[in-house]
């Protein structure tokens, strides 16, 4: 049962001595309270308290972590819309190789998902682990293919195999790499548990049902086992989508914590178009890693442009740091464009005059993160203040160009920012970055 901000607040030492960020420990219990902040960050808190709240105080999906140096972290949730608070650890992707695979075939995919990477919004996104999957009878293939797999990407493995020898024989191959062994059903757990704590990788547990699988993480959670994944047993798009809702129903309204864990979805409908689908929907409802099939970049684009999407923080928009930007190889006599600190915004905006082929300055003023039409009717993108930041990065001293062009849709601000910034050359500029390569071509004279 979660405990209430005066229930935590009893517990406290009741200093009110703020090093916890909070100006009394009852605002701190509060957010204790909301899962909004860990007892770990009082330092005076009692080893009582530290036992008592320390599980009333974890996340109640259990954050897992993955990768040699333990920077892929699943799980941690606290909501079931991200518009509640906000997601915090995105689904991870993974593509699957196999020990029948043709050789050369795997190595393509290894170098292949080594090597990708997709630029957006000003992030490198990159794929997050391999499946090494067991298909035929060759336990030393198995154990080959995981350990070339992690030697050859850095990555975390999800090691799949129906054999439990062949899961402790990879698992001992890639010790270190804190990987996950997938997946342990009831008769296997007790085995497989062992060699998964020996080797530093956690586990994925399976089962005919979901209650087998919730019966089973129950059991190990007495026994001590922590880092555990679900692999639910599912057949169908609406199995995975009602499964995946109960279990983050269950761990988060109801306080489960049999249920508490990421999740394991293998995806191979045979259809690209129906993976997709599919993979969308472990992305959109709670799921923890989703293996894929094949390497497919085109695919890759659309489920990562989704998922980063949906785990941005919906309360912080995405921004880039206020400053004047070089667009190529700008020189002192090349045009200064303006546009806010929104990332999208200014992606687009760059991208456009890059397109152009032409080199500029981008000069990009606080703006809270805001879009142009947003920043301008809430005041923080005007004439005066374009030019205020203008003034404070020297901008006069920067460039020896005196042409400055302003996004179509504040086309009003025109007229004050000649007045705050006099000698410079205001141009409006057209209302859609798509427009600019036409508006650069026929209006702008450039050096």
């Amino acid at each position: 049962m979660a405990l209430t901000g005066l229930q935590i607040q009893k517990l406290l030492p009741k200093t009110n001595c703020k090093e916890c960020g909070c100006n009394t420990c009852l605002a701190f219990a509060m957010k204790l309270a909301a899962k909004k902040a860990d007892l770990s960050e009082c330092p005076y808190a009692s080893e009582e308290a530290r036992k008592v709240l320390g599980a009333a105080g974890e996340p109640p999906v259990r954050g897992v972590a993955f990768g040699p140096r333990r920077t892929l972290v699943l799980g941690e949730e606290t909501v079931l819309y991200r518009h509640e608070k906000t997601f915090v650890h995105q689904t991870a992707l993974a593509i699957a190789v196999r020990d029948t695979d043709p050789s050369e075939e795997v190595e393509t995919t290894l170098a292949r998902m080594r090597d990708y990477v997709q630029e957006r919004v000003g992030e490198s996104i990159r794929l997050d682990m391999v499946a090494v999957c067991q298909r035929g009878r060759d336990v030393s293939a198995f154990v080959a293919l995981a350990r070339r797999a992690h030697e050859a990407t850095g990555l975390p493995l999800v090691l799949c195999s129906p054999d439990p020898q062949a899961l402790a024989a990879a698992a001992t191959a890639v010790k270190g790499s804190h990987s996950l062994l997938a997946s342990a059903t009831p008769e296997t757990a007790d085995a497989l548990w062992p060699v998964a704590k020996d080797n530093e990788h956690a586990l994925a547990l399976t089962g005919a049902t979901l209650d087998d699988v919730a019966s089973l993480a129950a059991r190990l959670r007495e026994t001590g086992c922590k880092d555990l994944v679900l692999q639910l047993p599912t057949h169908s798009l609406a199995e995975a989508f009602q499964a995946n809702s109960i279990v983050r129903r269950g761990a988060l309204r109801n306080g489960l914590k049999a249920l508490g864990y990421p999740t394991l979805a293998f995806i191979d409908t045979g259809n690209r178009l129906q993976d997709t689908v599919a993979a969308v929907t472990e992305i959109s409802k709670y799921g923890g890693i989703c293996v894929l099939p094949s390497f497919d970049p085109a695919q890759l684009t659309a489920l990562m442009t989704l998922r980063l999407n949906l785990y941005t923080d919906p309360q912080k928009p995405i921004q880039v740091d206020p400053r004047l930007y070089p667009i190529g190889e700008p020189t002192p006599q090349s045009p200064v464009f303006v546009t806010t600190n929104f990332s999208l915004t200014y992606f687009i905006v760059s991208g456009e005059i890059e397109n152009a082929g032409i080199s500029a300055w981008l000069l990009v003023p606080e703006c809270e993160g805001m879009s142009v039409l947003t920043a301008w009717a809430a005041g923080k993108f005007s004439g005066s203040s374009v030019a205020k930041f203008a003034k404070e990065i020297d901008l006069d001293n920067q460039v020896a160009s005196r042409q400055i062009i302003i996004p179509g849709y504040v086309a009003q601000i025109s007229g004050e920012l000649e007045e705050n910034m006099p000698g410079w050359n205001v141009l409006v500029g057209p209302q859609e970055a798509a427009d600019l390569e036409s508006f650069i071509k026929a209006r702008l004279k450039t050096p």
